[in-house]
């Protein structure tokens, strides 16, 4: 028993002594490289040649196909993006946010993200998404936030390049507003422009039209809405009247 207490006495000398080498050995480098290649694992879509996550294949290639009747003659295509997370529903505000967030760190991080050879990953990684985020804005007041149904898809786990489940496409227009949606897919594509500007100015240019264009139509919606009074920014309108996107997206 005096054996034991002394040991238990030892214990946080032991901790200080060894808590050192334990952080010590961090690999930040690593970590960043492993946090790119994350997004190479979550792609849908028709994977480029130079996939490093060799276990995943094609997928998703029929996304936009089942968004309506008249989807053949609209010829919505919907293909690529990322996936949410361990399921196979592609929701746009997550990964519009997901977007933004890899633009700036980039803007901000982009030499050190060089110095260690991660640059070009992660432009990658920006542009997959923005490749997609393109796609789901094919006309200035049409904008699709989802693909695939979370209720269904959440009751299994399937291999995306195996899913049988629901691939409906879900949108906001005038008629089923989402400013959050809207504002955030507006907020991915001006960053990304930054990201773009020296490298691919046509591509730059190219998503900061579709930025404009996004937050015009946020502004659209609330012209609809008629005069506030008294009158409020936009954030502020978002603020006082809350509401979600998924609620309203069809």
């Amino acid at each position: 028993m005096e054996k034991l207490m002394r040991l238990i006495e030892m214990t946080p000398l032991l901790l200080l002594l060894f808590l050192p080498s334990a952080f010590a050995g961090h690999d930040y480098n690593q970590a960043l490289s492993k946090s790119i290649l994350f997004f190479e694992a979550q792609r849908s879509g028709y994977l480029p040649h130079n996939q490093r996550v060799t276990w995943r294949a094609n997928s998703g290639l029929n996304d936009g196909k089942a968004s309506g009747l008249f989807s053949q003659i609209l010829k919505v295509d919907l293909v690529g993006g990322y996936y949410d997370a361990g399921d196979n529903v592609k929701f746009g505000l997550p990964m519009a946010f997901t977007i933004t967030m890899m633009s700036w760190s980039i803007i901000e991080y982009g030499k050190q993200m060089g110095a260690n050879g991660e640059l070009g990953h992660a432009m990658e990684a920006v542009k997959w998404g923005t490749d997609y985020l393109i796609k789901a804005h094919p006309e200035p007041y049409v904008l699709y936030g989802e693909v695939g149904d979370g209720n269904s898809d959440h009751y299994c786990w399937q291999r995306p390049e195996d899913m049988t489940t629901n691939r409906h496409a879900y949108k906001i227009d005038p008629s089923n507003p989402g400013s959050d949606l809207a504002g955030e897919t507006a907020a991915a594509m001006a960053a990304a422009s930054i990201v773009f500007r020296r490298s691919n100015p046509a591509y730059s240019t190219e998503l900061l039209r579709h930025a404009h264009q996004v937050y015009i139509y946020a502004v659209c919606l609330l012209a609809l809405l008629g005069p506030l009074d008294p009158p409020m920014h936009l954030f502020e309108f978002a603020d006082k009247y809350r509401g979600k996107y998924d609620s309203s997206i069809t």
